[in-house]
């Protein structure tokens, strides 16, 4: 029984040691809060519309990149965070959104990065963050709906 415990303990305690904060940990990081009327006007000046569409936004006299826009905000089954915002801006080919397979444009480059402009070099850091607090209240949750069917059963 002792050996059960002890065995116990030290699985536990190396479970604990692998969820400490090593230098690569995002614990302590956060970016003060942000103007959403302002975030609307870095929207704007830096031309978003041109690959991006939102809805009650729209700006015709913009040359557009793509025929099919990538969309912001909407709908989705799972919470767009601000930590996922900042990052799709700062590092646009982190993670890229999958596209249609009915839409034929490519949104990537030939090495697979994405074809967003990256703006580090011009957008402030308070522009990211004004232009971030105005794009998360865009995001609506909706709860996956399931069907009150139960398991096909073979007979």
């Amino acid at each position: 029984m002792k050996t059960l415990i002890w065995f116990t303990a030290i699985i536990l305690i190396s479970v604990m040691a692998a969820c400490s904060y090593g230098p690569d940990s995002t614990k302590g990081f956060s970016l003060p809060a942000g103007n959403e009327a302002t975030g609307e006007k870095v929207f704007m000046k830096y031309q978003c519309q041109a690959c991006h569409s939102l809805k009650g936004y729209a700006d015709d006299s913009l040359i557009k990149e793509f025929d099919t826009p990538i969309p912001l905000g909407g709908t989705s089954s799972m919470v767009k965070t601000y930590a996922q915002l900042v990052t799709s801006v700062i590092n646009p080919s982190h993670k890229l959104a999958p596209r249609s397979r009915y839409i034929d444009e490519k949104i990537t480059n030939e090495d697979g990065s994405s074809k967003m402009r990256v703006f580090n070099d011009v957008m402030t850091v308070q522009e990211l963050i004004d232009l971030v607090a105005f794009l998360q209240p865009k995001y609506k949750v909706e709860p996956i709906t399931y069907t009150h069917y139960g398991q096909y059963r073979m007979l």
